[in-house]
């Protein structure tokens, strides 16, 4: 029976609208998409409204994906089936875990929110639809925009792959203070699309709606495909006067913003400490020394700068910082083009470096008076040599500092515990950022850079009377950059007329104060006749920032201090009814429950596993947001089936869950495990291993996010650590190698193989054979076929090419019963048993550590043996 596929990805700042592949006739067809977002006065209100209708002559299955902002929190979710509404309820977490552990005993699919990229999280919600019959779809969430670099900006991605017959985006902005630049940019608009945009603006007020007709929509006369595709961009930014910032009042509730302009920027003193370590080799150095080269010459010439980099051993560039002269700058570069990659990390002795350094000039009197001094750090993994105890080094550094620097903390690609960076860098009064392992991550650094360069106020304090306000969010902040902004919002008391603000801080030329005071009534006229006001917006503004900064206060806490931030955050999410990491949303629908797991940062690392402690990766004690043990990923629309009895089920958006182990996901027998995907790519398995005591091998087929570092197999004892990265067809298109002992390094890719050893550096195209041992370490390339790795321990790791069809990498470890009982990782857990268990003619058993993996008998292509096949136990499981 035929299956069919159907797929909407949408999101706003950033919004997406994806459909994949196009609807075939007489199956689900979206018949109208709209997405309207309001945005008054930076909080941003955005409705995205689906209408889909079956086709068919028979059910079919309807998955329902939407990307949304991770800084957002959804309020409502519903779902309207032939006239019949679905609503969602905010519940405390723990009272919606019940109906979660009940879909999970059960075997019931999993609609997770996943982390899919930078600023993104999916949420995903499938349903049964019946033959000819509607279904609505309504998602709401909302967030505050933050100002970067002097704009704000809502991205839209648009990719339905589809025709849509009543498709619109309408944006509409009110800004109290008048709109000083608005501007729209896109990638797919047409002379003909260009048309189908409509910008209206005034002093305060702007309206973009893009409404294509299905002709303007039609890339090619006569054929269904879509010129939709690519990004579209709104930026703009909001006039200022020269006084206290702007204070807005709405029903009892007021929000100060406050960004100052044409103010003389502090002199920086940077210390940029870099990690040189082996697992940086090939495209991260490289990348991360195209970035210094050029954040050095944006340098100011009154700045002071020094370098330290670090592996198992610490460098300093020089015995103290040096002014960002031409002469200098240009000394730097050629200095950073000479690093090179090798060896272990030792961050803690790399930022005691720093602080040392920043101490002795300061004592010496050798930086500008009234001067601002930061560390920046880049890594890429867990501390492995000197201090490995995180909760050392995080103390350490705090004492060591003692609040005198800003500390920077940036980790480069998923190796990395990003909660680990994050509580060090907020103790240390700055803030901690992820840079992507992608083509664009020298200018990631850079961004980060420039959002950071050019410090115009410190020490700012926002003081109201007490008599006036109450409840009133962070009103003291260490810093303001140029280009960004600082956001204050609170209650007003009973009786207040007027709202006087006094704002004190200090500048690079002098000590500044401003006053101002706000006529209540007259503020509150502004709001009131305003046709697209969503309800107490300033109300929702005050609860989401509260929300947003307690947060950030409960990551750098411990204890019953943290218990009771989160007490807070609780408390204000169910009032306001938002989706947090403390709350979940319960919606009741006709078929089948799912669950939906707010994602964290902390998703998607190599660093929990047991093997990654003892190569010096600490896990953390709390993970937020980890993996469901029911982990879906695949997409299905085809004929209905009755999977479950309950005639009504639960659908629970829980908004983080905590595991207390690092576990791997297994897909069950939902059609959501059905990918849309070429039928050839399942004649070969993503990676084949071989039992010492069985006859047949064992496939797995690896269903994760592309491009994303899946560590693979690690083993303590021998000192071997190999991690992956799927490409477009679920195989893997990178492997990378980590030997300790001799200290080399391997990036396997189609592209090429780099060779690290120890620092040099070789590069070898697949197209010529190549033979070398270096230390015991024997490397063979056998031309456009495979690579072959011999260590001094006898195991050998082969790496195929597979250049056609499917252009992928695949993975086998011969002499595999000479890996120690160490061994971990997706592929390593299962060298730790043996010996599979027959469960019947077709199936097998086989338990790793208390989880038990159930295996079929399947025939796949074998890429270890030209034009080969074989019977093997196929298990697919999920990262």
């Amino acid at each position: 029976m035929d299956r069919h596929f159907f797929v909407t990805w949408l999101f706003f700042s950033s919004l997406q609208v994806f459909v994949e592949p196009a609807a075939p006739e007489n199956a689900i067809e979206i018949y109208s998409l709209h997405v309207d977002c309001k945005v008054t006065s930076r909080y941003a209100h955005t409705v995205i409204t689906s209408r889909v209708v079956n086709r068919a002559n028979e059910s079919q299955e309807a998955l329902f994906e939407v990307e949304l902002p991770k800084s957002a929190f959804i309020t409502n979710f519903s779902m309207t089936i032939d006239g019949e509404t679905y609503p969602g309820i905010i519940k405390e977490k723990k009272s919606a875990q019940d109906q979660y552990d009940a879909a999970v005993s059960q075997g019931q699919s999993a609609g997770l929110v996943k982390s899919t990229g930078r600023k993104l999280e999916q949420f995903r919600v499938s349903v049964n639809v019946a033959a000819a019959a509607k279904v609505n779809f309504e998602l709401t969430y909302e967030e505050l925009l933050k100002r970067k670099l002097g704009k704000y900006e809502l991205l839209i991605k648009v990719k339905p792959k589809q025709l849509v017959k009543h498709f619109q985006i309408d944006t509409h902005i009110f800004e109290p203070q008048g709109i000083s630049a608005l501007e729209t940019e896109s990638t797919f608009i047409t002379n003909e699309l260009n048309n189908a945009l409509i910008k209206v603006q005034n002093e305060t007020k702007a309206h973009i709606s893009f409404k294509p007709t299905i002709d303007q929509q039609r890339k090619t006369p006569g054929l269904d495909d879509t010129l939709l595709d690519g990004d579209f961009l709104i930026r703009y930014d909001v006039k200022r006067s020269e006084t206290a910032g702007d204070i807005q009042i709405v029903n009892g509730y007021f929000v100060h913003y406050f960004a100052p302009s044409q103010m003389p920027a502090f002199p920086k003193n940077v210390v940029f400490v870099i990690d040189t370590s082996g697992s940086m080799g090939g495209k991260k150095i490289r990348q991360t020394k195209e970035a210094m080269k050029k954040i050095l010459e944006d340098l100011n010439p009154e700045d002071y700068f020094s370098l330290v980099l670090f592996s198992g051993t610490v460098r300093l560039w020089t015995s103290s910082l040096l002014q960002a002269t031409e002469e200098n700058v240009e000394r730097a570069k050629r200095h950073v083009e000479t690093i090179s990659a090798g060896g272990t990390t030792d961050i803690n002795g790399a930022l005691q470096k720093a602080i040392h350094s920043l101490d002795k000039d300061t004592t010496a009197e050798l930086l500008p008076d009234q001067s601002i001094s930061m560390i920046i750090l880049l890594t890429d993994g867990q501390p492995t040599t000197g201090e490995t105890n995180i909760d050392k080094i995080q103390r350490n550094i705090r004492e060591a500092n003692e609040g005198k620097y800003f500390l920077y903390c940036l980790g480069f690609g998923f190796d990395v515990s990003y909660t680990f960076l994050e509580k060090m860098a907020l103790e240390n009064g700055g803030v901690a950022r992820r840079i992507y392992e992608d083509s664009d991550a020298a200018l990631q650094l850079q961004g980060f850079y420039q959002e950071v360069a050019t410090p115009i106020l410190k020490e700012i304090e926002m003081k109201y009377p007490d008599n006036a306000v109450l409840e009133v969010t962070q009103n003291n902040f260490k810093l303001l950059f140029d280009g960004s902004e600082i956001v204050v919002a609170g209650k007003l008391g009973n009786d207040v007329d007027d709202l006087p603000v006094e704002i004190k801080a200090k500048g690079h030329a002098s000590e500044l104060t401003l006053k101002e005071e706000a006529n209540i009534r007259e503020k509150e006229q502004v709001f009131q006749h305003q046709k697209y006001i969503f309800g107490n917006f300033i109300e929702r503004l005050w609860a989401y920032l509260t929300i947003q900064q307690l947060l950030e206060k409960s990551a750098s806490a411990d204890g019953e201090q943290r218990e009771n931030l989160e007490a807070q955050v609780l408390n204000i999410s169910l009032k306001f009814g938002f989706v947090t990491p403390l709350t979940s949303m319960v919606v009741t629908k006709p078929d089948a429950q799912e669950v939906a797991n707010k994602p964290t940062e902390a998703d998607n690392e190599n660093v929990n596993t047991a093997a990654d402690r003892t190569f010096g990766m600490t896990k953390s004690s709390r993970i937020l947001g980890g993996y469901d043990p029911l982990d879906i990923s695949g997409s299905y629309v085809g004929p209905s089936r009755r999977y479950y009895d309950h005639p009504q089920t639960d659908f629970v958006i829980t908004a983080a869950q905590d595991y207390a182990d690092y576990s791997y996901t297994l897909l069950g027998s939902h059609p959501g495990n059905v990918q849309s995907l070429p039928d050839t790519v399942n004649e070969y398995p993503s990676f084949i291993l071989q039992l010492t005591h069985e006859k047949n091998p064992i496939c797995l087929n690896i269903n994760g996010q592309l491009q994303i570092p899946i560590t693979l197999l690690t083993d303590t004892d021998k000192g071997i650590q190999v991690t992956g990265k799927l490409g477009e067809n679920r195989k893997f298109v990178e492997f990378n190698v980590i030997y300790q002992t001799p200290n080399v390094q391997i990036n396997v890719s189609m592209g090429e193989i780099i060779l690290n050893d120890q620092g040099n550096v070789s590069s070898f195209p697949w197209t010529k054979a190549a033979s070398l041992t270096t230390r015991g370490l024997s490397f063979l390339i056998e031309k456009e076929r495979s690579l072959s790795l011999s260590g001094p321990d006898g195991i050998t790791i082969q790496v195929y090419y597979m250049k056609n069809p499917l252009n992928f990498l695949g993975l086998h470890f011969k002499n595999s019963e000479l890996f120690s009982n160490n061994i971990a990782g997706l592929f390593g857990q299962f060298y730790s048993n043996k010996r599979l268990q027959r469960h019947s003619n077709r199936k097998k058993m086989l338990t790793v550590r208390g989880q038990s993996y159930s295996f079929t008998r399947q025939n796949k292509k074998d890429y270890r043996i030209e034009q080969g096949a074989n019977t093997c136990w196929s298990l697919d499981i999920t990262p």
